[in-house]
């Protein structure tokens, strides 16, 4: 059958169209991303702004459209931590779902860490062992161990790379001081949230997805001649200082990085350098499977059933 992917995130709303059915793996059909940013528009009370809200529905409209158009069957629509942590989310997402009759569900930190790990799974088969798996998204930092299906330790973590850079970084290249500020900031919650079970993980098998995470070792390949397909620790130790000293329109003329998230990288790479020495991670294989594929797969099980 033709579903419908609807991500609603903190940097893009972002639809995928899959053919799919229990036991085959996803094949994608179309796709269709409208650049947004959600975090950018709230106010002082922490509310998504009018104006905000305007743009979202637009790009709702425009996502669920495009799959009416390309036949989707169903649409799975989910939002993770931008309307999550809104004042407004719930009126914002009854709105959605009474205008545009859809199911648009919140998914939690913990969720979003459990769907992700599926995915990898899926991905990567039983044979890759004891998983561990990085997330970074734009508003949050998601990780998750186990041997099976479903992960043993979740964490979720206000360490997305958007919010970061809003909240600590300024200046054009960024200033020293606010880099540190972010740093102090990445370490001190890495060390008081991080579980037992997450600390001392003995996994097989170091995984990393994302946009931030591809991203990071891309520039790794283009600047060392990594392996695309993995991000090593001692390639961030040379990626940040580069990245820090750019101006962002220096950094959206690097492979991969485009205009919107050339600010959002240097917060990334710091967060992706410190977790990895916080687990004692050396290398990281990028999967290319996520959230919305794990969002698939939970449904297609579901419906097995």
């Amino acid at each position: 059958m033709r579903l419908g992917v609807l991500d609603v995130g903190s940097n893009t709303i972002h639809l995928q169209v899959v053919d799919a059915h229990p036991g085959a793996r996803p094949s994608p059909t179309t796709n269709h991303k409208v650049e947004l940013r959600l975090t950018e528009y709230l106010d002082s009370k922490g509310s998504i702004s009018a104006e905000g809200i305007a743009l979202l529905m637009q790009g709702i409209d425009d996502a669920v459209t495009h799959a009416q158009n390309f036949q989707t069957e169903e649409i799975l629509a989910f939002a993770t931590s931008a309307l999550r942590e809104a004042r407004n989310g719930p009126a914002i997402v009854k709105q959605i779902n009474s205008q545009y009759e859809i199911d648009l569900q919140m998914l939690s930190g913990d969720e979003e860490a459990r769907l992700t790990f599926l995915a990898v799974r899926r991905w990567l088969g039983w044979s890759s062992g004891k998983l561990l798996v990085l997330d970074i998204g734009g508003g949050s930092l998601e990780l998750a161990t186990g041997i099976d299906e479903n992960p043993e330790a979740v964490l979720s973590l206000p360490l997305g790379a958007a919010r970061l850079t809003r909240e600590f970084l300024s200046g054009d290249p960024f200033t020293s001081k606010s880099l540190k500020s972010l740093e102090d900031k990445v370490h001190q919650l890495l060390k008081s949230k991080m579980p037992a079970k997450l600390q001392s993980h003995d996994a097989d098998h170091f995984v990393a997805t994302s946009k931030t995470f591809r991203t990071l070792a891309r520039l790794a390949n283009h600047w060392y001649g990594d392996k695309a397909q993995y991000l090593e620790a001692t390639a961030l130790l040379g990626i940040i200082p580069r990245l820090s000293v750019m101006t962002s329109e220096e950094r959206s003329k690097l492979p991969g990085v485009s205009v919107s998230r050339a600010n959002q990288i240097v917060s990334g790479a710091i967060v992706a350098k410190a977790v990895m020495e916080r687990l004692s991670i050396n290398e990281l294989e990028i999967c290319p499977w996520a959230l919305r594929e794990g969002v698939i797969l939970k449904w297609l099980d579901w419906n097995e059933r």
